[in-house]
């Protein structure tokens, strides 16, 4: 068993309003189910052990890009979200924060009841990987946050974060079940469940290395298991500065959510009809569903599809937002049926911005790229914890110049 990686994250407080949690809960449920359609559910696990994809996952549904809150924000959402559809899936989120954390086992417990899954050592494995990162590393965060996703098919992960209120800082660690695959080759270590045919057997004497292996975890040099995993590390300051974002990826989908880019493109054709701006939040959308590790390492740029509450890097589009909402969940259920060309030209804008990357240069129009966002927000209906935004027309004239002001080729 190892961990997957850990993020360094600025603590910062404040609740999530309810139209935005609303929001993030809506556009999280069809996220996951594209992953899970496409690639699987082993898939979906492995990606929310990445601290990288985890926070460009945040951003992309409207967190404070560099905030502690992303934490509460994915987990919490992605239990409302997809617990209701947990058979449907084979995705079951358990845990949660202070002490809803502490119902975890019990909650697993209840997941093998349903599931035919071993609940006890799904139950003992939740309590080592807390009991590894709030006591055998003695790095200063207290566990305060611990979720478990678990499968059907006993694959798991666990995302869970601690606090140093001294240095207003948290730390988020990643775990992921990866290493006990191989024990499904085995035909004799599967057994009955009520829903399903085979599953894992953890108790069984061949998972005896998985638990041997965490033992040996927790003894190590703390130092040394920090240098071994992935680990991110966030900037305390909140507004995105250029630097944050890879800007050849930025413009290459600033340049496809161009209006004109639906009908250059036979692929795009589905998405015909679609505003620019909504193209380049689907267009981050497809990357989180569809992006391999490599392209999470600026979880900021993902910031720029539905932008943050406090208005950094720009008040939430709802409008766009919920467009973007109604054509996910649509394509899903269409693929649900075996339709799946409107999913395909989704995937298609991951592919071409990604093909246009090679060739495009960006210009030094960082700064007037976030300021039109800003001021064009009443457009889509920005909103901020202070309210809607409003017109202003002097800001507006002024932006008819700036209607270039972008990334652009």
């Amino acid at each position: 068993m190892k961990k997957s990686g850990a993020a360094d994250l600025a603590l910062m407080g404040g609740s999530i309003p309810f139209w935005l949690f609303d929001r993030m809960t809506k556009l999280s449920l069809p996220i996951v189910e594209s992953i899970i359609l496409e690639y699987g559910k082993q898939e979906f696990l492995r990606k929310l052990s990445d601290p990288f994809w985890f926070q460009s996952f945040g951003s992309v549904i409207g967190m404070d890009w560099n905030s502690s809150g992303v934490t509460t924000a994915v987990m919490s959402a992605l239990k409302k979200s997809l617990n209701p559809h947990s058979i449907e899936l084979g995705i079951y989120v358990c845990g949660g924060k202070g002490k809803d954390s502490l119902q975890t086992p019990n909650e697993l417990l209840a997941v093998g009841d349903k599931t035919g899954l071993n609940g006890n050592e799904l139950a003992k494995f939740s309590r080592l990987t807390a009991k590894v990162d709030s006591t055998a590393i003695q790095d200063g965060f207290q566990v305060y946050m611990h979720y478990f996703v678990v499968s059907d098919k006993a694959d798991w992960s666990v995302v869970q974060q601690g606090m140093q209120t001294e240095t207003s800082k948290a730390r988020r660690y990643h775990w992921n079940s990866n290493s006990i695959n191989s024990f499904v080759e085995e035909p004799h270590t599967a057994i009955c469940g009520d829903f399903q045919g085979e599953i894992l057997n953890l108790v069984d004497k061949q998972a005896k290395p998985t638990q041997l292996a965490m033992l040996r975890i927790a003894k190590e040099n703390p130092e040394k298991m920090l240098e071994e995993i992935k680990h991110l590390t966030m900037p305390t300051y909140k507004d995105i500065k250029a630097k944050d974002v890879d800007l050849k990826r930025l413009g290459s989908i600033l340049w496809l959510a161009q209006e004109t880019q639906t009908q250059n493109f036979e692929d795009l054709l589905l998405l015909k009809g679609l505003g620019p701006r909504t193209l380049q939040s689907l267009a981050l959308v497809s990357e989180v569903i569809h992006g391999t590790p490599s392209r999470f390492t600026d979880p900021a740029r993902f910031a720029f599809a539905h932008g943050g509450k406090g208005g950094r890097p720009f008040p939430v589009p709802t409008k766009v937002y919920d467009e973007v909402i109604d054509t996910l969940k649509h394509s899903v259920e269409k693929a649900k049926i075996g339709d799946i060309d409107k999913q395909n030209a989704i995937q298609k804008l991951t592919q071409i911005t990604q093909k246009a990357e090679e060739n495009f240069i960006p210009n030094d129009n960082f700064e007037a790229l976030l300021q039109k966002e800003k001021d064009d927000a009443w457009k889509y209906g920005g909103r901020t914890i202070n309210g809607f935004s409003k017109q202003d027309d002097k800001k507006t004239a002024h932006n008819m110049g700036l209607a270039k002001a972008g990334l652009q080729c």
